[in-house]
């Protein structure tokens, strides 16, 4: 597995005995070491463990994070948290300080951009960081871009390692167990995965967040509504969180604008949808921070078709080339962990058509909505409901995101 030592290589490297390297691994003592059959893979970037008898005196005096639950959030997504002008994204990662901050915001800016291969390389150094807001940071990014670049087993393994750390983050520790909350939280919520059992309750975390990261918590939380069908209350967190300053924010605002266009859409109000998904796109386009846009095709009722595709048929394409990607992963963790069987072997047309009408859209509306005649939508429609072995539109529902 490339980018990890075999328990071989890490006895030599640190020279001590691999007896010795399979204890530091059973106690948790190698942040990112993955069990592997019998055996572990260990971050290559990782660092040998400090002998705990030197270390505990230290414990005594460590600095008020320890104290007083204080954590530097400088390096957690720090382009997330940065309110910069569209068009000046990549300027503003590099603009940071070198090193960390700037590292991880260079991850954020090529994953948030549809380059995956980029992102999963640039967060990997620091897996096993001991800044833990740059070592959560890089978890979450190189999860959600091995979805994308089809390293399945890296992806899961970046996702455990979220929600362990929000198991071993304790309530002694309460603004990392903020960081924590919030990267597992945002881990599972794209991916449709029931929230780790140690998460805390929104209230308890949300008002430790810096603001562009508290925006895109926020963002979580309407996600979650919307899972549960509850459109109007998403809606109406999205609203608010964009009134209060969050739309300074570009990325946390493309991420809720999306959220609003799947709300309304489930609400039937195609013009508000309409509304938001132009505004999300007006703040990503200068950027080209496309990827938000591929990740939420399959929610967003063939909003895209409608609104993206006749004007900028170019972006369209490469946003449903990131749909493929991503929703080819993203099946592969969802689909055997939750037991629901979303389609996999449907276009992206087929999907959309198909997604409205499980929602009770009718022909005549879809077509309306599409731009496209009542005979076109009935040709997808057919075609998807053949692809998938269903009669009618009531069995569509459980092929299709929720």
């Amino acid at each position: 597995m490339n980018g990890y030592l075999s328990i071989r290589q890490a006895a030599e490297l640190w020279g001590v005995s691999e007896r010795r390297i399979n204890q530091y691994c059973a106690e948790g003592r190698i942040p990112g070491a993955q069990r592997v059959g019998r055996a572990w893979a260990i971050p290559a970037g990782a660092h040998k463990p400090k002998d705990p008898r030197r270390t505990r005196g230290q414990a005594q005096t460590a600095p008020a994070q320890a104290a007083g639950g204080a954590m530097d959030h400088t390096n957690l997504m720090p382009l997330m948290n940065t309110p910069f002008a569209p068009g000046s994204c990549r300027q503003a990662a590099q603009a940071m300080a070198a090193g960390p901050q700037r590292d991880i915001a260079m991850a954020e800016y090529y994953y948030f951009s549809g380059r995956p291969d980029a992102a999963a390389k640039a967060a990997e150094p620091y897996l096993a960081s001991a800044d833990m807001g740059a070592r959560l940071s890089a978890c979450l990014i190189y999860a959600y871009a091995n979805l994308s670049i089809g390293e399945i087993p890296r992806a899961r393994f970046a996702l455990d390692e979220l929600n362990a750390a929000l198991a071993r983050a304790g309530e002694q520790l309460p603004r990392f167990r903020a960081a924590s909350a919030f990267v597992a939280s945002a881990g599972a919520v794209l991916l449709h995965l029931p929230m780790p059992q140690d998460m805390p309750d929104a209230q308890s975390f949300l008002p430790l967040l810096p603001p562009g990261l508290r925006a895109f918590a926020l963002y979580v939380q309407a996600h979650g509504l919307y899972l549960k069908e509850e459109y109007a209350r998403s809606a109406g967190i999205v609203e608010a969180t964009l009134a209060m300053g969050a739309a300074s924010y570009p990325i946390p605002a493309i991420y809720l604008h999306l959220v609003a266009v799947m709300d309304y859409m489930s609400l039937k109000q195609p013009d508000r949808a309409q509304e938001h998904l132009l505004t999300a796109w007006q703040v990503a386009r200068p950027d080209d921070l496309i990827e938000g846009f591929g990740e939420h095709h399959g929610l967003l009722g063939a909003m895209l078709e409608a609104v993206i595709k006749p004007k900028w048929p170019e972006d369209f394409r490469r946003i449903i080339d990131i749909t493929y990607r991503f929703s080819s992963g993203w099946r592969r963790v969802h689909n055997p962990i939750t037991g629901h069987d979303v389609a996999d072997d449907l276009t992206t047309t087929e999907f959309a058509v198909a997604m409205l009408a499980a929602r009770g859209w009718t022909t005549q509306e879809i077509a309306e909505h599409m731009h496209v005649s009542a005979n076109t939508v009935k040709s997808h429609l057919s075609e998807a409901m053949r692809k998938l072995e269903v009669a009618n539109r009531k069995e569509l529902k459980k092929y299709m995101l929720q």
